[in-house]
């Protein structure tokens, strides 16, 4: 939480709700700290569609006043948050990012993981711009704007969780959740310069959020640092049998395991694909991540073209299925540019998303193999940084392709197979972030981000 308002109050959320535990500083404080910062600058950012700031105060007098009989306030106690805005919170709609469903009745309950925060002493300070129905990787909306990146209110976000990584980069807030279909918490944490974590599939329930593409939809949450990250996931984890994907795993928590450095694990530096079309910048940050971890094996996977086509086809025909009565009704509701893929989805063959999902099988098998060799794998998040609002095309090896369709070349293939990715920036002085990606095989979350946090503390984000 950069330029507070008080400037004694901590920046990152553990030290938030250590310092809101010993009552060096009230849970109230700090949410109108929050408060005061989204007020004075978000309309400059564009990072919110809804500031929840009378349930803000209210949760945070809770914390205060559960401190104050002895209770025990909840390990993120006074923490502030926000959530994109397809999590369900009580008392909005949830929009979507679109016009049609922000007409829909308010909910009456939280999404499970909005409860949980909540649970736990977080602080909601609202509902987070996101692109329309989740189909975007810019964070331009044509219904409430873009989100503009605080790092240059000229450029991109990324989405389509760009609500979520501007909150957090603008220093409203210092957590945020966000979802990641094809790389939508992975693109805009590259862009924005923060770190995020797209959990295994099935990991974290996303009871009480609004679907984009079942078979590819993951939740997870931004922050400042690998600690933050690795906190607010640890109190998200939970099985959920409303959740027919939800994996019936126990808890694991990471927030210790970052500590355990690199010893004995095997790092490879992804080629061949990952490679052809970054730009000079992506492919430096690439290095320079790899060097500091000591990474000198490379890895070249079979089949990342055809699984990246595959995702694609799998989305359009998902998408396009959960949206086709808002098309016959409403579809002039629709932004244009989201509409027209999602008509598209809806003539695509049926034989062409079998096969997609026959593909699926087969690249599930191939990245097994792949951890047979190595642990993590080291790759790009986005094969460039952010490009400029309203910008729509981008030269990538050297062809000028559509900008909104290939900013996530490097995430959909992950996504594909719904591994667990940590995303982690790389960045010198004066200069727009780049973003990596830590890949590691299902279920090790905690390998992601170990190797995260040795890349952050040997300094890979070097703007200070």
């Amino acid at each position: 939480m950069t330029g507070s308002a008080l400037p004694h109050l901590p920046e990152r959320a553990r030290d938030i709700a250590r310092a809101v535990q010993r009552g060096d500083v009230s849970a109230e404080e700090i949410a109108r700290d929050a408060l005061d910062r989204i007020a004075s600058r978000d309309a400059e950012i564009g990072a919110f569609t809804d500031v929840t700031a009378e349930r803000a105060l209210a949760e945070a007098r809770a914390v205060d006043s559960a401190r104050a009989k002895g209770a025990t306030p909840g390990p993120l106690a006074g923490v502030p948050y926000a959530v994109k805005n397809l999590y369900d919170v009580a008392g909005l709609s949830t929009r979507a990012g679109s016009k049609i469903s922000a007409a829909d009745p308010p909910k009456t309950a939280d999404a499970l993981l909005v409860a949980r925060m909540a649970a736990a002493g977080a602080v909601l300070t609202g509902a987070l711009n996101m692109g329309e129905y989740a189909y975007d990787f810019t964070g331009e909306n044509a219904h409430y704007g873009p989100s503009r990146n605080p790092l240059d209110t000229a450029r991109m976000t990324g989405g389509s969780s760009g609500g979520s990584a501007a909150a957090v980069a603008a220093g409203f807030v210092p957590v945020s959740l966000g979802s990641d279909t094809n790389g939508s918490i992975r693109v805009p944490a590259a862009f924005c310069g923060l770190y995020g974590l797209k959990p295994t599939y099935g990991r974290l329930p996303r009871t009480g959020t609004f679907p984009f593409c079942d078979s590819l939809d993951h939740l997870g949450p931004f922050a400042r640092s690998v600690d933050d990250v690795a906190f607010v996931y640890d109190a998200l984890q939970g099985y959920d049998p409303s959740d027919p994907v939800c994996a019936a795993r126990p808890v694991e928590p990471v927030t210790a395991e970052i500590a355990k450095g690199l010893d004995g694990l095997r790092i490879g530096v992804a080629t061949g694909y990952f490679r052809v079309d970054a730009d000079a910048g992506a492919l430096d940050a690439l290095a320079r991540a790899a060097d500091a971890v000591g990474a000198t094996q490379e890895i070249d996977i079979p089949g990342v073209a055809e699984a990246r086509a595959a995702a694609f086809l799998i989305t359009n025909a998902e998408g396009s299925a959960l949206h086709l009565e808002r098309l016959r009704r409403q579809a002039a509701d629709f932004d244009p540019e989201t509409r027209d893929r999602f008509l598209a989805g809806a003539l695509l063959p049926a034989s062409w998303a079998i096969s997609a999902q026959r593909f699926r099988r087969m690249f599930e098998e191939t990245m097994r193999g792949v951890f047979a060799q190595v642990d993590v794998i080291l790759a790009p998040a986005a094969p460039a940084h952010a490009p400029l609002l309203g910008q729509k095309t981008i030269v990538l090896g050297g062809r000028e392709v559509p900008l909104r369709a290939n900013m996530g070349i490097y995430t959909q293939p992950i996504s594909f197979v719904g591994l667990p990715v940590a995303a982690v920036p790389v960045c010198e002085p004066g200069a727009l972030p780049y973003g990596i990606q830590v890949i590691a095989s299902p279920w090790r979350e905690d390998l992601c981000l170990r190797v995260a946090a040795a890349l952050e503390a040997a300094g890979v984000d070097r703007r200070g």
